[in-house]
């Protein structure tokens, strides 16, 4: 059958109108609200659902596909294992993948993502987290990337991006400022408009800017006492006004709270509804635009909006259908490459690594490491098949799993090392630990640290039981050797007895491949931390923390206590390394931190000006033995100090012993300016700003100074 939009040389925006106006009223509200398709209780799928996060039914008459809703950012789910025996490639967690600072590589795991997706019969893709890292113990931190704007922005765009090439759309969030699990349905992030531009929002626009994603969706959170997916100003002032978006606005499950004030506010479709109070999208909304309430436009522009996002994918045009072929071994490497080049060596004294080969004996104890490696909880975790499923917790009435996928350390360990003996205890046993210590030529701690999506960490240690099993192992063995398995920043009180740690993260399919490779010096680490890692609480803006029996976290439940107001103007827009630089505070490790197996040295650092603009150019030389990667960064203040140093740009680059590169970078004007509500512009002081090439947000190397003109950027 011919369909009008299938005339050649038509936009995404034209096929989307002439779908619309062929549309009876009933198929228009079909895509406005839907439940969660995964069966609730005894309640059967929706029919033509695949099972997944949610369906929409498609308009066979006239060529529109069904939406088939899969999460997440790091991988294919199957939540409540609604399709058994499903596989799926589970990429690392979102913090190791910006530990690589590889727009290259969040682009190339998107593809993968995306081509999962797509040959599972989906079409949407609930990926694109890109919320900043305010609170260092939130429970879905590893689902993100970064404490930074530049860093959250450029790389959730690339892994939108990626998704996005393979005809499968993308959403990113959750729009805007939810740092936290916590009362995460009733907590209100409270920051004025400035900061809130300078940090969370921008990161935002540039993820937008960048990946184009189909859709947005807002959090459970309130903003300044709005909740997100009512707040007129988030959704309609600035995303569809200043920012121009033309895609639509979906609702997190269960986070609608009216029909008029949502659907004039901008939200455009209620997600999950069946978690809801009611399906606010279905005749409520239908009443009020009968009663004028709501005009028939509004209606129109949320449909619109859906069919234009699928046609700018090619979502209609090539129709994503279920069992289609998928090359794992292909897509394991690829989740292991990317691990190699996101593992974070933090500490290396006197070079212990990398490990020699051919020990006599290595022992290598915990983290269930005979087994896998950690995955985060929640709607994003992946469970490949072979997955170690230990119990979890239960999120939104679905019983979900601690999940260990499949790569297993100690396998890993004993191919890469040579060792005649490599020995695993899960160190329940201290004595037994301590015993077979003594006997090794060295020893592997494998510590790990569960976080899920609704459940914080609290507190940001490891377990009195991990913690003193190191303790212990590093004052019977002094070559014991830390590797961390974390949802995000932790202490390490035992850091000073041991000569080695490895922040591996979530490291996902190929994760424990990518730590032996680093142990035994076939992979050069060249990670840097995406977040600071603080010394302790006591340096955070908000070191207490709300007690989680006190209030709820999971929507579709009773609601305990009232709203939650965090004033986030304590920092402002100075999160992570910025607070630190503010409140002059030394912290563990710094952003931008990571060891590597070989040396770098930066030099002639120069910065230009067009009067508007810096860019700033500079030669980064290998000046050790090996090849590896580095990741220079380039900071700004200005002279008058009247803000802390922002980053304004990054590059990884990778060098042979003794090469050299000359880098160029334009500094993100964004970055450089402030906002001016009054003004409604991004404005630009005239004056000096200080360049400044990093190693770390707390090591200059060099600086050079440039002026810029007064200038304003405006919407």
């Amino acid at each position: 059958m011919n369909h009008e939009w299938q005339k050649a040389g038509l936009t995404a925006d034209e096929k989307a109108s002439l779908v619309l106006a062929q549309m009876t009223e009933d198929e228009k509200y079909a895509w406005l609200s839907g439940p969660m398709a995964i069966p609730m209780s005894n309640e059967p799928l929706p029919e033509g659902a695949i099972g997944s996060a949610a369906y929409y039914p498609g308009i066979p008459r006239l060529g529109i596909p069904a939406m088939q809703q899969t999460d997440a950012s790091l991988g294919v789910t199957a939540l409540g294992n609604v399709r058994p025996g499903d596989n799926a490639t589970a990429l690392a967690s979102g913090l190791l993948l910006a530990s690589t600072f590889s727009p290259e590589m969040a682009e190339q795991t998107g593809e993968l993502v995306g081509r999962e997706a797509f040959a599972k019969g989906f079409n949407v893709q609930l990926a694109g987290g890109a919320n900043l890292i305010r609170e260092p113990r939130g429970g879905r931190n590893f689902e993100y990337l970064s404490e930074d704007p530049l860093l959250t922005g450029i790389m959730a765009g690339h892994s939108v991006r990626g998704i996005q090439s393979q005809h499968v759309v993308s959403t990113v969030k959750h729009f805007a400022l939810n740092p936290q699990e916590t009362g995460r349905v009733v907590v209100s992030s409270d920051l004025s408009e400035a900061a809130m531009r300078e940090s969370d929002l921008l990161a935002f626009e540039l993820a937008i800017e960048t990946g184009k994603p189909g859709s947005v969706m807002p959090g459970y959170n309130l903003v300044n006492g709005d909740w997100a997916s009512e707040s007129a100003w988030l959704l309609s002032d600035v995303l569809k006004g200043d920012w121009q978006y033309p895609g639509w606005v979906m609702s997190d499950w269960g986070a609608t709270h009216s029909a008029e004030k949502a659907a004039l506010a901008g939200l455009d479709v209620q997600s999950g509804a069946n978690l809801d109070e009611e399906v606010w999208f279905g005749e409520p909304l239908k009443r009020a635009v009968a009663e004028g309430r709501v005009p028939q436009n509004r209606i129109d522009d949320m449909v619109r909006r859906i069919l234009r996002s699928l046609f700018a994918v090619g979502a209609v045009e090539h129709i994503a259908q279920p069992h289609g072929d998928i090359d794992y071994m292909a897509h394991r490497l690829i989740a292991q490459r990317e691990a190699e080049q996101g593992i974070v060596l933090l500490k290396n004294a006197d070079d212990v690594l990398p490990l020699a080969r051919g020990a006599q004996r290595l022992l290598v104890v915990g983290a269930h490491a005979d087994h896998g490696v950690l995955a985060g909880g929640g709607s994003s975790c992946v469970t490949p098949v072979g997955s170690l499923r230990l119990p979890g917790v239960n999120f939104m009435g679905i019983q979900t799993d601690k999940v260990y996928q499949p790569s297993s350390p100690l396998y890993a360990i004993r191919a890469e090392s040579g060792a005649a003996d490599v020995e695993y205890l899960s160190g329940d046993n201290l004595a037994e630990a301590v015993s077979a210590a003594r006997r090794a030529d060295a020893v592997i701690v494998f510590a790990d640290e569960w976080r899920s999506e609704a459940l914080d960490s609290q507190g940001l240690g490891l377990s009195d039981a991990q913690n003193t099993l190191i303790k212990t192992l590093a004052a019977t063995h002094p070559k014991t050797i830390v590797v961390l398995e974390t949802g995000g920043p932790v202490t390490m009180p035992w850091l000073d007895a041991v000569p080695a740690v490895l922040e591996a993260w979530y490291p996902g399919s190929g994760g424990g491949e990518a730590v032996a490779g680093v142990l035994f010096g076939r992979v050069n680490p060249s990670g840097r931390l995406p977040v600071t890692f603080p010394a302790s609480e006591a340096q955070l803006p908000h070191p207490e923390q709300t007690d989680p029996a006190s209030t709820t976290s999971l929507p579709g439940t009773p609601v305990k206590g009232g709203i939650i107001h965090m004033d986030y103007d304590v920092e402002g827009s100075d999160v992570g390394y910025r607070w630190h630089a503010r409140t002059q505070q030394v912290p563990l490790f710094p952003f931008g931190h990571g060891l590597s197996y070989t040396t770098f040295e930066y030099g002639e650092l120069q910065v230009t000006s067009d009067g508007k603009k810096l860019t700033a150019s500079f030669r980064v030389t290998n000046s050790g033995h090996r090849g590896g990667a580095d990741v220079p960064l380039l900071f700004v203040e200005p002279d008058d100090n009247h803000y802390v140093p922002r980053l304004a740009a990054f590059k990884r680059v990778y060098l042979e012993p003794g090469e050299s590169c000359h880098v160029e970078l334009d500094l993100e004007p964004r970055v450089v300016a402030s906002w001016n509500e009054p003004k409604h512009a991004w404005t630009t002081r005239a004056g000096q700003y200080r360049v400044l090439l990093c190693k770390t947000a707390s090591d200059a190397v060099l600086h050079a100074v440039a002026g810029l003109a007064a200038s304003e950027i405006h919407y």
